[in-house]
């Protein structure tokens, strides 16, 4: 505010007061908004905290049901590998099983086959002696 040289220094000195009082006045007054927003600004920084937190746990949880899905998975799977090898073991012990029972069926008839010859020419050397 520019200064009349005509002033006195008592006038000079009252305004100076007044506009320091003006001064703490506005300060006042936006203190005490800030203080009326503030607690609404507390609300605000509590509902933010809240809704944080709240999805930390929604994570953690998800998180560990997917750690779980995964290990189900991985049971499940290593379960269906033991069953397929002990599947593919029993059918192989079968094929085995019955390859061996074909070989023996072979081999009996192979000896059938070979006593009947025998049979067949001690009948005829004997029929020849006569």
């Amino acid at each position: 505010m520019p200064r009349q040289d005509n002033e006195k220094f008592s006038n000079r000195l009252d305004t100076a007061a007044k506009a320091r009082a003006e001064m703490l006045a506005k300060a006042k007054a936006r203190a005490e908004a800030a203080k009326a927003t503030a607690d609404e600004r507390t609300k605000e920084r509590l509902a933010i905290a809240q809704a944080r937190e709240e999805r930390q746990t929604a994570r953690a949880e998800e998180k560990r049901l997917a750690i779980e899905a995964a290990e189900r998975a991985a049971r499940e799977a290593e379960e269906r590998k033991r069953r397929e090898a002990d599947e593919t073991k029993a059918a192989a012990e079968a094929k085995m099983r019955e390859e061996a029972e074909k070989l023996v069926q072979l081999l009996a008839e192979q000896k059938a086959a070979r006593d009947a010859r025998y049979a067949a020419r001690k009948d005829r050397q004997k029929k020849g002696r006569r």
